[in-house]
């Protein structure tokens, strides 16, 4: 027997990562009755958050993301547990002799961007959401089915449980089921590389600089991490090809310290891996399409990236901000979160950006990735142009730091 839809409120959000948790916090305090359905059994602990060591997904994020988290109230619980801010940043070319430096004074930025544990994020903005009484939160909640309806979207639950709103986020990931519910297609890349994610403890201190160096097989980062003051932790994030990552991975502690310090030639003295290695399969997608009727995709459900610049968070944030100021003005002049009008607004400003980052990334890829000689020449000459030309390295910095076309105003 069909059982009966319960009425979720204004919008159902799946997905209750940094980029999600996000969005429900945006609606939540605006007044909008959000059911937010997230797959984990639990919340994070947030005593046990940000303590001891790292854990090995960050992200970095940009003075942007942090405005637009700092605005949410969220930003003061990840700064009590764990941030770390970067006010340089090092890449150069390991085949050849290009490099460029930026730094924040350059930039006429206090700093580049932070670099945050994943699970420290989330947690902050979980006990935000705790505190919105418009916001019902649903844990071990797996979605499995989706009906279309006249006044908006059904879904169905993993044993049963149907729900209903007017509208439908999917923010549940690269591999969103709720996008391959709703029938919309990718357009997918295999990058050939597989990111090896880590936390090492290197023998001279990090300064405050995220470094990148572009090996033969794929760009390798050691991201700036401060542990209870100590300034020699950092985040390995090395994209190569899927059987160096495997043998990577397999490698003892020792072994994998000696290989990473091999790579990044001694730059910051010995590296001893504090945490085992673990390899992320990477693919770059991009949805074909953004939104549909009571149905919009956010963040990683709409686009993944390569790591290799580090901005695929913040492209979703973005995408959060902006389809939360539509909605919320959508809502202001009686049109309903499910105007399919200004669900077309939120698609057309964000679906730019994240194409010419998709691009820009795979272009980097790819000619980083060339190994002939006139290549490798051009790319030198290049890194060492833009570490000349001050205009230029100020474009790429407020670039990088998350400032490109119209943002949205909780952003500002």
């Amino acid at each position: 027997m069909r059982r009966e839809a319960l009425e979720a409120g204004e919008a159902i959000i799946v997905g209750g990562g940094m980029v999600g948790a996000t969005l429900a916090c945006l609606l939540g305090e605006a007044g909008v009755a959000v059911t937010l359905l997230d797959a984990r059994p639990a919340p994070l602990d947030a005593e046990a958050v940000g303590r001891g060591l790292p854990e090995r997904r960050v992200s970095a994020l940009t003075p942007v993301s942090q405005r637009l988290l700092e605005g949410l109230g969220a930003w003061e619980g990840m700064r009590a547990r764990r941030v770390t801010p970067y006010r340089g940043m090092r890449v150069w070319d390991a085949e050849g002799t290009g490099e460029v430096a930026f730094s924040a004074e350059q930039a006429g930025l206090p700093v580049l961007g932070h670099i945050v544990e994943n699970d420290v994020a989330v947690a902050a903005l979980e006990a935000r959401l705790a505190n919105l009484p418009c916001v019902t939160r649903r844990f071990g909640a797996r979605v499995v089915g989706l009906e279309e309806r006249p006044a908006g979207r059904e879904l169905v639950l993993a044993g049963g449980e149907r729900l209903a709103a007017p509208l439908v986020v999917a923010a549940d990931g690269a591999r969103s089921p709720l996008r391959e519910l709703a029938g919309i297609g990718v357009t997918s890349r295999e990058t050939g590389h597989s990111a090896v994610v880590t936390t090492v403890r290197t023998a001279e201190p990090h300064g405050g600089v995220a470094r990148q160096a572009f090996l033969a097989d794929g760009p390798l980062a050691f991201l700036p991490l401060t542990v209870d003051g100590d300034a020699h932790y950092c985040s390995i994030v090395w994209s190569t090809t899927p059987a160096a990552a495997e043998r990577l991975c397999g490698l003892p502690r020792e072994a994998l310290g000696e290989a990473l310090t091999t790579a990044f030639a001694g730059r910051l003295g010995e590296v001893t891996a504090v945490d085992e290695a673990q390899a992320v399969p990477l693919t770059q997608r991009h949805a074909e399409r953004y939104v549909l009727a009571g149905l919009a995709l956010v963040g990683d459900a709409a686009h993944s990236i390569h790591p290799l610049a580090g901005q695929g968070v913040n492209l979703g944030l973005m995408d959060a901000a902006v389809l939360a100021e539509e909605l919320l003005t959508a809502r202001r002049r009686g049109a309903g979160l499910a105007s399919e009008a200004w669900l077309a607004r939120y698609a057309r400003r964000r679906r730019g950006d994240n194409a010419a980052m998709l691009a820009l990334m795979d272009g980097f890829q790819r000619l980083f990735g060339a190994r002939h000689p006139a290549l490798t020449l051009a790319r030198n000459l290049g890194m060492a142009s833009v570490d000349r030309v001050s205009p230029l390295k100020r474009l790429l910095m407020q670039q990088a730091a998350g400032r490109r076309g119209r943002l949205p105003g909780s952003c500002r």
